[in-house]
């Protein structure tokens, strides 16, 4: 892949002890991080208004809102490419220390989204294509283009291990704007949902391919699933068209659920703190948060409150921290939604601050590392009192729908135009 723009700065490279696994933050290997929730341990900045973000390379990353996938000395992502004459989806490999590519892979031929991507400002729009973000596992890297394939390539080469197609084999139901969950994986199974009915639900073998479990009559939406223990019982949570989904990740075993309405999409993860669980979503829909109680060995959901047409995360799911939740927390206000701090417990809005769009935000330690829409890194304080700017870059052109990622003490981010690798100093 023609990669024009890609620059190195050679005094910044890392070293192979700087990609040891003792480095803290260490790797980023799934979608919103190892705790598949958008935590990652404090970074070593004692002082970050005091700090500065220094571009190591740069590299072009063609359309759509992919995420990274940082592990194993490579940032992996979704591009969107050109294979024998077809446009389509590209798994790229690209090497952390110089953003020079290592491999490629073609995934699915799409020449055309449905076309929800291309909003944007009017300075700041375009840049439809591949949305979900690849998972590394072990010496694997797997990926779910937009046709609800699923495909599984050694890491180090790209060589193909295995493909599953669940629109072929599991009488797949496509949603508008295509497939944007990412894969899920816990120990051997890979978990993702978009089969037919009898069959939504799919737990396939990581090493195989194989369906190892399916269940149940959900449709899908664009949220990916999130793995959280709750009353001491491992499990996996779904966000489909008919609501939350706890299942038992072994064997697919329900566990728990709890309606939730649906309006149109559905894009934003569950996300858990102690025995609640909250979820929302744009289109009129909302937010709201449950409760799982446990009796015996069975587990229940009880809502505890509900903000219909409030509350939206419209694709960027938050994170929380002590009880608050933390998120970009609009409705198409692109270009000006806020940054917002909200009571899991109760629903209740503790401040905004305006200007972020619907970027994407993770928490590191006790700080907030945002990007905004427009490509703005923005640290700010995960303080439930009020809202505290520290820093503030303007770091990619583009458009950004995608997560930033620390990996090797390293801030990767991507648009639907660059990628960049920013060392912090």
């Amino acid at each position: 892949m023609n990669r024009s723009t890609l620059t190195f700065i050679s005094g910044s490279l890392l070293t192979a002890a700087s990609l040891s696994a003792e480095t803290a933050p260490a790797e980023w290997g799934q979608f919103r991080g190892p705790n598949h929730d958008g935590t990652a341990p404090a970074t070593k900045v004692s002082n970050w208004k005091g700090a500065k973000l220094k571009t190591l390379w740069k590299t072009d990353t063609p359309t759509g809102f992919s995420s990274f996938a940082v592990a194993g000395a490579k940032a992996f992502t979704i591009v969107t490419g050109e294979t024998e004459g077809n446009t389509g989806e590209v798994l790229v490999a690209l090497d952390v220390r110089t953003g020079k590519e290592v491999w490629s892979k073609p995934l699915t031929v799409i020449g055309k989204y449905d076309g929800g991507g291309d909003a944007g400002t009017p300075e700041n729009k375009g840049g439809d294509g591949p949305r979900s973000t690849p998972v590394v596992n072990g010496d694997k890297v797997y990926a779910i283009d937009a046709n609800l394939g699923v495909f599984c390539f050694e890491a180090a080469t790209g060589k193909p291990v295995w493909n599953h197609d669940v629109m072929k084999d599991n009488a797949g139901v496509q949603i508008k704007w295509q497939n944007a969950a990412s894969p899920v994986i816990d120990g051997d199974i890979l978990m993702m949902c978009g089969g037919g009915a009898g069959q939504a639900l799919l737990g396939l073998n990581k090493d195989t391919g194989k369906v190892v479990w399916k269940g149940e009559n959900d449709k899908m939406t664009h949220a990916t699933p999130v793995i959280a223990d709750i009353h001491g019982v491992h499990q996996a949570i779904f966000f489909t068209q008919v609501g939350l989904v706890g299942l038992n990740p072994t064997d697919g075993k329900v566990l728990w659920r709890a309606d939730y309405p649906f309006k149109v999409s559905t894009a934003a993860s569950p996300v858990v703190y102690e025995d609640i669980v909250y979820c929302s979503a744009g289109y009129g829909v909302g937010g709201g948060a449950f409760k799982i109680s446990k009796s015996g060995s069975g587990l229940s959901a009880e809502a505890i409150w509900r903000r219909e047409n409030e509350c939206f995360n419209h694709w960027s799911t938050p994170v929380v921290k002590d009880g608050y939740l933390y998120g970009m927390f609009s409705f198409k206000e692109y270009g000006a939604g806020p940054m917002a701090c909200v009571d899991i417990k109760t629903g209740k809005d503790i401040w905004k601050q305006e200007g972020f769009g619907p970027g994407q935000l993770i928490l590191s330690g006790d700080k907030l590392i945002a990007l905004s829409d427009k490509g703005e890194v923005v640290v700010v304080e995960a303080n439930p009192e009020k809202y505290v700017e520290l820093k503030r870059d303007d770091v990619l052109d583009g458009k950004v729908w995608s997560y930033p990622v620390l990996a090797y003490d390293r801030l990767f981010a991507r648009s639907t135009k660059e990628g960049v690798c920013l060392e912090i100093q």
